[in-house]
């Protein structure tokens, strides 16, 4: 009886600390990871279309969402319009989208892309050698990374999500 009571305690100690330690992160929000301790971030690069190395650290101070994508990705597709108009949102005055394709698309065929889907408020990035994808262990597209203004880290979403839902911006409204 003294085990049964034991094992039970421990089984209702277990469930307590699990669901205060994920309260933070109950946003009701798909896919959402928000990591307990940022993660540093260093030697983030990539190329625009111009073939010019960009370096994360030039948007310190923003926050910055880098979205990975390919043209061939259906929910890639379905999510890009609704990260644009979340570039022009003029509730955020410090947000930075990145779109980074790490399809292996030629810089024509991202433009054409961009041209089909009405994206006006986006500059396109590349990480070709998929040098990023590899960093971030990415596990599918499309997947977008928060960073704060610190150059961290602070949360992902793998697959698609529509960031013209308010839950997304409201939360989103707190680090900006």
């Amino acid at each position: 009886m003294k085990l049964l009571t034991l094992k039970f305690i421990l089984v209702f100690i277990y469930l307590i600390s699990s669901s205060s330690s994920y309260a933070i992160q109950q946003l009701n929000i798909k896919n959402l990871i928000i990591h307990k301790d940022p993660i540093k971030l260093e030697k983030i690069n990539f190329k625009n279309v111009n073939n010019e190395l960009i370096n994360l650290n030039k948007f310190k101070n923003s926050i910055v969402i880098i979205n990975f994508w390919a043209t061939w990705c259906a929910p890639c597709i379905e999510e890009m319009p609704s990260l644009d108009r979340l570039q022009s949102n003029p509730e955020f005055k410090n947000l930075e989208i990145l779109p980074i394709n790490i399809g292996r698309d030629s810089i024509q065929k991202s433009k054409d892309f961009f041209k089909k889907l009405k994206i006006n408020n986006l500059k396109i990035y590349f990480d070709n050698d998929e040098e990023l994808a590899n960093k971030f262990l990415l596990r599918g597209l499309p997947t977008t990374v928060f960073i704060n203004k610190k150059g961290e880290e602070f949360a992902r979403i793998i697959g698609f999500v529509d960031f013209d839902d308010k839950k997304i911006m409201k939360w989103l409204q707190k680090f900006d």
